[in-house]
């Protein structure tokens, strides 16, 4: 039986795509305040200021291609039970040929129900338009977490964790709650690996491993040694 390893990724991994995924460090993300356009008051103010944000980020995810650290994690499905959960919105895992992936912040090449949030649909190319409604007649908006709304998947996303032989981070802070909780679920005996430039602070973590390196140098050096156990 293969060993379950759960992968947890965040905006470094897309970044080395191209793709801003989250806000900067001067809370901007793309140039916009991110009250402006990730919120659902934002929604109600000016839907089609979100909107347009919106399908610029689709347009942008679709440009964009796997890097080096998206293909090298399908290599691990050859050995591995690998399971993705990523912060990120855009598909580049998918893409790339990973075969199970949890979104906890949503998908952004889907709409859902402006209504109805379990309504969802795909969306044919990267412009979604005012106009355009679900089965109920209600407008269409990205399939995207906003701040302060629920995160539906991250009880699934935690029970993952506390099941893992092996736990992986890359390309987040772990400040962003409540992905940043999900290492805690984790076994004290499973083995913890984080790859990241800048490790973030982690305390009380027992068989942890560290990778201060981008995802596109470190993940393939590290799947390498998985793969050769």
């Amino acid at each position: 039986m293969k060993q379950k390893l759960v992968v947890l990724t965040g905006a470094g991994i897309s970044a080395e795509s191209g793709l801003q995924t989250f806000r900067d460090t001067d809370g901007l993300w793309e140039g916009y305040d991110v009250n402006e356009v990730a919120t659902p008051q934002a929604w109600s103010k000016n839907p089609l200021l979100v909107q347009h944000f919106y399908n610029l980020r689709r347009k942008a995810c679709l440009e964009a291609q796997p890097n080096a650290a998206h293909k090298a994690l399908v290599e691990l499905e050859a050995r591995y039970d690998v399971v993705i959960i990523t912060q990120n919105i855009d598909n580049l895992h998918e893409r790339a040929g990973s075969s199970r992936v949890v979104h906890l912040h949503g998908i952004i090449t889907k709409a859902q129900s402006s209504a109805d949030p379990y309504l969802i649909y795909d969306i044919e190319g990267w412009e979604l338009k005012m106009g355009a409604k679900c089965e109920k007649g209600s407008q269409l908006r990205p399939h995207i977490v906003w701040f302060g709304e629920p995160v539906p998947m991250i009880e699934t996303a935690a029970d993952l964790a506390s099941r893992a032989h092996i736990f992986m981070v890359i390309g987040t802070s772990l400040a962003v709650y409540p992905a940043a909780s999900l290492i805690h679920y984790v076994s004290h005996t499973s083995e913890k690996i984080i790859i990241d430039p800048k490790i973030p602070p982690v305390q009380g973590l027992t068989n942890l491993e560290v990778v201060a390196e981008k995802a596109g140098t470190g993940v393939p050096k590290v799947v390498k040694q998985l793969l050769s156990r």
